[in-house]
């Protein structure tokens, strides 16, 4: 990674908290260590994930969505890993471009490794993303915490997710660890484990173990999962409706509005906030 002053800016999207490190042209190297150390709330800055923003034609990952989406989010896990998509990551995302004076308020799209992504950024500071469908795979797991074990919902959203339907989010306990999903061959590359309880009519809430970071206070393509699971446990599947269907889902950092359409296409609408910038020391990058 070059010791030359990088500049970053850190983010949230309903309390899911990002370091955010702009470089337009793919200049720099970001190591798994590297981001994790970034991440790292007592040695680093702090954060659920890292956005790194990159120009769709500088990014070998994203260069065939150039002619689609000017710009990419090379998205990393708080461990350091890669991840498909982020959906308060979006959110916070654009947030960005527009405060930076790259796009305007309105409609643009957004590449990602889980594909393009339409964003709008409305007048009142909302954002809403354009989350594609979701597939429900027919294969099934159950989550188990201690002594309790639920049966699980698999959704994908981009990125795979288990929903269990409890009775209390204090029964998916600490959640510092992955809670065990068996048999383990249903998500061979792990998975977001989100643990859901019912508030009213089209109102849940919910508690996730996003993969890769641990419990965080939100995460959207989770409230997604959440509220396909949901909508298909009330027989309200907007395919067979012809009707488009709505959730609000509360995370422990704010709630974020779903809508489930017709033909599959999902919306999510949120806020996002930044926070602060500044520059990463060299001295402290020279230590890797």
């Amino acid at each position: 990674m070059s010791t030359s002053q990088i500049a970053f800016l850190k983010g949230h999207g309903t309390e899911n908290d990002f370091v955010i490190v702009p470089d337009p042209d793919n200049a720099l190297t970001l190591p798994a260590d590297v981001v994790a150390r970034l991440c790292d709330r007592r040695a680093g800055i702090g954060g659920d994930g890292l956005l790194h923003v990159v120009r769709s034609a500088a990014h070998p990952e994203a260069r065939h969505l150039a002619d689609e989406a000017e710009w990419f989010m090379d998205y990393r896990n708080a461990d350091g890993s890669i991840a498909e998509m982020c959906g308060n990551g979006v959110r916070v995302f654009a947030h960005h471009l527009q405060r930076a004076g790259l796009v305007e308020e309105g409609d643009l799209t957004i590449a990602t490794r889980g594909g393009a992504k339409r964003v709008h950024l409305a007048k009142n500071g909302d954002i809403t993303v354009s989350m594609g469908r979701a597939l429900l795979p027919e294969e099934n797991a159950t989550v188990r915490v201690g002594d309790r074990s639920w049966p699980t919902r698999n959704v994908n959203m981009g990125n795979p997710h288990a929903v269990a339907f409890v009775d209390d989010l204090d029964h998916a306990g600490d959640l510092l660890a992955a809670p065990p999903v068996s048999p383990d061959t249903v998500y061979p590359d792990g998975v977001n484990v989100e643990f859901v309880v019912d508030r009213a009519p089209r109102h849940v809430a919910m508690r996730v173990h996003e993969r890769g970071s641990g419990e965080t206070r939100s995460c959207g393509t989770g409230a997604c999962a959440v509220a396909v699971a949901a909508a298909r446990r009330d027989g309200a599947d907007p395919a067979r409706t012809g009707l488009p269907v709505t959730y609000r889902v509360d995370l422990p950092g704010g709630t974020l509005v779903i809508t489930e359409h017709a033909d599959g296409a999902i919306d999510m609408t949120g806020p996002a906030v930044i926070v602060a910038e500044g520059v990463i020391d060299p001295a402290w990058l020279e230590t890797f």
